[in-house]
């Protein structure tokens, strides 16, 4: 089974997020839902309208996050991952110029909203995967092959 990976910090923000979806969000939106349609008219009545759509938009979040707690695997930091860079490292980079990158490596599902994560299926992650302090890191892009060497490798828990 292809499994999705979560971070363990991913793993606890998107399930919080449920849980604040399931036990906040949706009972006081179903309420308003309620008592906008006991005003009669709903085809003209704006309160009714707006909370119903937003319902159906909760419960899409709803619905992917459970299915996507279906299909994910959280991955939990573990001391063999030092000095290599894995799933959910920190990754510091520099190129010949003196520039510096910085990011984690995290799951398709943790970037949003996010500048400083890469996903595991870019082609920076996919490069620096398994590197060391002072490896040499070839990224292949549109505008030929960039090199960077990894100076720092961190694992926060």
């Amino acid at each position: 089974m292809n499994y999705k990976l979560l971070t363990a910090e991913g793993y606890q923000r998107l399930h919080d997020e449920l849980d604040h979806l399931l036990r906040n969000e949706r009972p006081e939106i179903t309420r308003i839902v309620s008592w906008a349609a006991s005003l009669g008219d709903r085809s003209e009545n704006a309160d009714y309208q707006y909370n119903k759509r937003k319902l159906r938009e909760l419960d899409r979040r709803i619905r992917y996050l459970t299915k996507l707690f279906e299909v994910s695997k959280k991955v939990e930091y573990h001391p063999q991952q030092e000095g290599k860079v894995y799933f959910g490292a920190w990754v510091e980079l520099e190129n010949d110029q003196g520039e510096t990158a910085k990011f984690r490596i995290v799951g398709d599902e943790e970037i949003y909203a996010q500048n400083d994560y890469v996903s595991l299926q870019s082609p920076m992650a996919k490069a620096c995967l398994g590197k060391s302090i002072d490896d040499e890191v070839q990224v292949y892009t549109p505008s030929g092959k960039k090199v960077w060497y990894v100076i720092h490798i961190e694992y926060k828990q």
